[in-house]
């Protein structure tokens, strides 16, 4: 007759390593449940994103017509802005990054590039001035040891032009002073649902024809713009109070536009690339509970066996 006191183990111990199957198949059906909440949260954000960064696109391309149509009509004045310096002593670095986690590739992307290029910064002997414009950028620039002049975290779902200004004004101040050569803006620009890209622009000076930095120079509207500021047609218009103070307020207007366009452009990227990451994540966990459940019936199954094969050896000792 079989030894009574060796089954009892045995049978703990297979019991045993079900209950963890069945409690670890609980736990990643959990998980699941959360990353699905979150996929379908993020592509409801993810379209009103969308909508407010197309929506900025007509604001930032008629100012940047009507300013360069004013300056090709008094060439006899140059914004300090559009002035090039002969020699880069000392430059100033805008940093948008998300607030939150959990969107894949996005932040170590565009952190990658801020980072190479401040370390090229460093081997020229060029000092740098960051601004970081959410908290992931922030974090990993003090981590760095940058020289972080100024920052604004916790930008929300949408983008607050009020809340960017006074950020970004300490980086303008210390350009129209002459403190900086130079005005760097690291963020990434949205391409579509499934690509995101890291872009490192210079923001100031100002390119001659004020041409979009975000765009390639084969993009069919920047082609068109070209020909509208080449066009040999000259261009004026009735203004108040003279054409050197609205030419002012226009370029600070369209700076201030080109970094809420990034930061609209990026919140669009956040929302694309959360959305990506949690569906491969609840695909992932899909996979893990079909896994996990195959284990799961094997082991029963022997479990099973077992009892059923000691119940004959048994019966056939009798």
């Amino acid at each position: 007759m079989p030894n009574a006191g060796s089954i009892m183990p045995l049978q703990e111990s297979v019991m045993a390593g079900i209950k963890e199957i069945r409690t670890k198949i609980k736990s990643v059906q959990n998980t699941s449940k959360i990353t699905k909440a979150m996929e379908m949260v993020a592509a409801s954000k993810m379209r009103k994103a969308q909508e407010r960064m197309r929506a900025g696109r007509p604001y930032a391309d008629k100012v940047r017509q009507i300013a360069a149509h004013l300056m090709q009509a008094h060439p006899e004045y140059t914004h300090p802005y559009m002035v090039e310096s002969k020699e880069l002593k000392a430059v100033g670095l805008i940093v948008v990054t998300t607030d939150k986690g959990l969107c894949g590739g996005l932040n170590t992307n565009v952190m990658r590039v801020v980072l190479n290029r401040l370390r090229d910064f460093e081997e020229q002997g060029i000092q740098v001035q960051a601004t970081a414009l959410g908290s992931k950028g922030a974090g990993t620039l003090a981590r760095v040891g940058a020289n972080l002049v100024s920052q604004e975290v916790q930008l929300g779902d949408e983008p607050n032009l009020s809340r960017l200004i006074g950020a970004i004004k300490v980086q303008l101040d210390d350009y129209m002073e002459g403190k900086i050569d130079a005005v760097y803006l690291a963020s990434t620009r949205f391409v579509n649902t499934m690509k995101q890209d890291p872009t490192f622009i210079r923001l100031l000076p100002l390119p001659s024809g004020l041409d979009d930095p975000f765009q390639s120079g084969d993009d069919e509207a920047v082609k068109a713009a070209q020909n509208v500021n080449n066009s040999e047609y000259g261009w004026d218009y009735i203004y108040e109070p003279d054409a050197k103070t609205v030419i002012d307020e226009l370029l600070q207007r369209y700076v201030e536009g080109l970094v809420y366009q990034a930061v609209a452009e990026n919140m669009a990227s956040e929302q694309s690339a959360r959305m990506v990451a949690m569906k491969a994540a609840s695909d992932n966990a899909a996979k893990v509970i079909d896994e996990l459940q195959l284990v799961y019936n094997k082991t029963r199954q022997a479990a099973i066996t077992k009892e059923i094969s000691e119940i004959v050896g048994g019966a056939a000792a009798v």
